[in-house]
């Protein structure tokens, strides 16, 4: 019987008969994997993430990552000790994740795989994504009231920006203990971009609207500046970009300069093609591999299993819905004083979402009218929404953090 006994206690069956939770976040890691494998939502971010809730609730792994406190006293130990005392996760949570290292390090990898030619080819488009990040800080205000501090409600707000390494950022700085609900919030509502735009438009905008053709208003009015050497303006434009915003918003460096410097690289050419490679490539996989390993391990069952998590999920969707909602009625207010009207698609597009927004609002444009793609401007308002969530993001870190 003993050895009967020992058996048991090897296995993880005690542990889960003692904290049945457990069940929940290992049915919630199969979830987020089938989401990833079989539905092809964001695999990248989601497989990592699933395999990461996994590691964290197997039962006496010790995967799952402790968040430091004045007890444990993790913040004021060596990397060794913590490796040697909470395991090689919390070695990788507080060496790259707590120090803020690899959101930046993906927003490099970002920039060498962007291209800024639809937003410079159609400038006036980047409003709209500044008008997106309304869901940022309405959802801010709705949660502080809720009961969320200040520094809680503008990590649930960032969602709103719907990018996932600047949620992640601004929640490492703010509120660390929310990493895991915000980030799968986050990148799940990314996942579901296909699903919430349509959502928005369909309550917010006419067919009418929906029929503007863009290369029709370009011919009735068409742009009296044009950028006659683009291969210049494309370098110049992330040093200018990087320069104010290092002046302005300072705190937003990290993820904006970051950005803006794989853009660099990529757009000078031959000269700098090996380091391109290595931003867009490897640097840009290992870095998000290993950011999800770490989100996925802070997601333990005392963690996650919280009213909490049920108000950042919920709070982090509205702020997605009223992101997309703003950059549509931006757009209609913009149409109300000019002759060349723009499609409301245009503006539901102002996310980070980039380029999956931009073909989704291709698509609705194409299913109403299949002559009228819209989507190189529509990317224009997109990927001005990746520096708009990056800004906001800085400006929320420099006022709480």
């Amino acid at each position: 019987m003993r050895i009967f006994d020992n058996l048991f206690e090897m296995t993880a069956l005690s542990n889960i008969a003692a904290n049945p939770a457990v069940l929940l976040m290992l049915a919630l890691a199969f979830l987020l994997l089938y989401l990833g494998i079989k539905k092809g939502y964001e695999p990248l971010l989601l497989v990592p993430i699933g395999f990461g809730v996994l590691l964290a609730n197997f039962p006496g792994g010790d995967m799952g990552v402790v968040q430091a406190t004045d007890e444990n006293g993790i913040m004021h130990m060596t990397l060794l000790e913590i490796a040697h005392d909470y395991g090689i996760m919390n070695y990788l949570y507080y060496s790259l994740i707590k120090t803020g290292l690899l959101p930046p390090l993906i927003f490099m990898g970002v920039g060498a795989m962007t291209d800024f030619g639809p937003l410079l080819r159609n400038l006036r488009l980047a409003i709209f994504g500044a008008a997106a990040q309304v869901g940022i800080f309405s959802v801010l205000i709705v949660a502080v009231l809720a009961g969320f501090t200040l520094e809680e409600a503008a990590s649930l707000g960032i969602i709103g920006g719907a990018d996932g390494p600047t949620a992640i950022f601004t929640t490492i700085k703010l509120a660390p203990h929310l990493l895991g609900p915000i980030a799968i919030a986050a990148y799940s509502y990314m996942a579901l971009v296909p699903v919430i735009i349509p959502l928005v438009v369909r309550f917010t905008c006419t067919r009418k609207e929906l029929l503007i053709n863009m290369k029709e208003q370009e011919k009735l009015h068409p742009s009296k500046s044009e950028i006659k050497n683009m291969r210049v303006a494309k370098i110049i434009f992330p040093i200018f970009v990087g320069t104010i915003v290092g002046i302005i918003v300072p705190s937003a460096v990290p993820l904006v300069g970051m950005l803006m410097f794989g853009n660099l690289v990529k757009e000078i050419g031959t000269a700098t093609s090996r380091l391109y490679d290595a931003a867009s490539n490897t640097i840009m996989n290992v870095a998000t591999v290993l950011l999800g390993l770490c989100v996925g391990a802070t997601m333990t069952a005392e963690a996650f299993l919280e009213w909490k998590t049920i108000g950042i999920i919920a709070g982090g969707f509205f702020a997605f819905a009223l992101s997309v909602a703003g950059g549509i009625f931006m757009v209609k207010l913009f149409n109300l004083f000019t002759r060349k009207k723009i499609n409301p698609l245009i503006g539901a597009t102002g996310l980070s979402a980039v380029p999956m927004a931009s073909r989704v609002a291709n698509d609705i444009a194409t299913r109403y009218d299949s002559r009228n793609h819209l989507l190189q401007y529509a990317m224009s308002s997109n990927i001005s929404g990746v520096i708009g969530s990056a800004v906001a993001a800085g400006v929320l870190i420099s006022f709480l953090g």
